[in-house]
């Protein structure tokens, strides 16, 4: 099975088990919903599933409770931890066309307007106003491309191609 971050756990909030998250979804108030199942990563070979029985926001951070963690003792050992859900929890109906979860876009081959393969998808930052996808290539330094249309022309998840129109003065190497 296949798990995606919705957030990180970095503290704990008062006695009373809550955990401070910070969020990294674009749908926290689907993600952290009361009597959702999440799944706590706390290293590379252990998880545990935890039920939602709680939320409410302070500051910038989400504060969770889970089902049967009553007191600060029984949820100190999650932080810090990754919260993660399942694939199966995902929802296209979620996504506007034009739309696409991180895990679509890594790994596509990526194409230039004549069909030449630059490179491929390796990361998707978010530094602002638009995402930006990193572009692994062959003995050349990777090209970072902005989620713009007039950069990025077509995805098509099928073929996994990606089509796209390489601005003048974009790639450094050019």
């Amino acid at each position: 099975m296949n798990f995606y971050n919705i957030g990180k756990i970095v503290n704990t909030q008062g006695l009373r088990g809550e955990v401070r998250v910070m969020s990294i979804t674009d749908f926290p108030e689907k993600r952290f919903k009361v009597g959702n199942e999440v799944y706590a990563f706390l290293n590379d070979t252990k998880s545990e599933k935890l039920v939602i029985d709680g939320v409410r926001t302070h500051k910038n951070f989400i504060l969770l409770h889970f089902k049967d963690k009553p007191t600060i003792n029984d949820v100190e050992y999650l932080k810090p931890s990754e919260l993660k859900i399942a694939e199966d929890q995902l929802d296209s109906d979620d996504l506007q066309p034009g739309e696409y979860y991180y895990h679509q876009i890594i790994g596509l081959d990526v194409l230039d307007t004549d069909g030449q393969k630059i490179g491929s998808v390796k990361e998707i930052l978010s530094p602002g106003a638009n995402d930006v996808w990193v572009v692994s290539r062959d003995n050349k330094s990777d090209l970072l491309l902005p989620k713009i249309d007039s950069v990025i022309l077509d995805v098509n998840l099928d073929d996994e191609i990606i089509t796209v129109d390489v601005p003048r003065g974009l790639d450094d190497e050019d």
